[in-house]
């Protein structure tokens, strides 16, 4: 139970629902801001604006999982008030206060700093991007099939980068029947593909390697479908970027040749928000959990 917590639910989209659901289940006290439009029912949990919330009495703080944007805005789709989480807010919760937010900026990063506050963020735990993995390479899979006018089976696929949601990717659409390769920069990568039974490319030889390629699968944070690979690419391929915004693809050279680029972050919210806000509730209480229990033993 979490019942003596009070939590702050700031902002997000249909995943924070589950949250919400599970937070007030385990008996914590929820402040719900940018929600003031939402009408599921929870009728212990308070609305505020972020104006008129107690700061003072939080003991954590959950974001959407992009956080906020650069200029410290947070996505609400349930509110039509700005919510601008900033330092000065922060500084009024009890400096026991933890903030947790999905991914982070060079802005939330420095008013966590400026603050002296703590910030988890979820989507960097193994865990959380292993349990994510499974709704995004299902909306991946539906996103191929719309896009393209061939069977995945016995087409060929480049996934880039064997990260947690590169290799679930690459080994769903190799059981799939494509003809898979994946591109890594590390040798433990190259030799973990080769393992999986498809074929392994090193980044620098990309261009080559994505040349005969039908579908592009870009999980890399990083500019790394350049200009100068989108141009060696077949005039049918199709590329999707599942990295963070702005992801891995430069996608005005993409629209200029006339391949079709999408970038497709978060994913398991759009899929399979119930399944997504389920994975990030269940880690979440964990922590609260954790964080309560370390509270209990301390000394008075």
């Amino acid at each position: 139970m979490l019942t003596g917590l009070h939590i702050a639910v700031i902002g997000g989209d249909a995943r924070q629902l589950e949250v919400i659901r599970k937070l007030t289940e385990l008996d914590a006290k929820v402040t719900l801001i940018g929600f003031e439009q939402l009408d599921s029912g929870f009728t212990s949990a308070s609305k505020e604006l972020i104006a008129d919330a107690g700061f003072e009495e939080l003991d954590a703080i959950l974001l959407p999982v992009p956080g906020t944007n650069n200029e410290g805005v947070v996505d609400t789709i349930f509110s039509n008030e700005k919510v601008v989480l900033t330092k000065e807010l922060l500084e009024r919760t009890p400096e026991h206060c933890i903030i947790y937010s999905g991914i982070s900026n060079s802005y939330l990063d420095g008013i966590i700093a400026a603050s002296n506050r703590k910030l988890v963020k979820l989507f960097e735990r193994d865990d959380v991007a292993i349990y994510n993995s499974i709704p995004t390479v299902e909306g991946t899979i539906m996103m191929v099939i719309q896009h393209t006018e061939y069977t995945i089976h016995n087409s060929k696929v480049a996934v880039l980068g064997l990260g947690r949601t590169g290799m679930s990717v690459a080994r769903t659409f190799h059981n799939l029947g494509a003809k898979v390769k994946v591109g890594a920069r590390r040798s433990e990568h190259i030799a973990r593909i080769v393992e999986m039974g498809v074929e392994a490319f090193e980044f620098k030889n990309i261009e080559d390697a994505l040349k005969d390629v039908d579908v592009v699968i870009n999980t890399v944070p990083t500019l790394i479908v350049t200009a100068s690979v989108i141009s060696k690419l077949q005039s049918h391929a199709l590329i999707i970027d599942l990295a963070s915004k702005p992801g891995g693809t430069d996608f005005r050279y993409a629209e200029k040749r006339g391949i079709k680029a999408l970038l497709a972050p978060g994913l398991p919210g759009i899929v399979a928000p119930k399944t997504a806000g389920q994975i990030i509730a269940n880690v979440l209480t964990q922590l609260l959990k954790q964080e309560l229990d370390k509270r209990k033993e301390q000394p008075k």
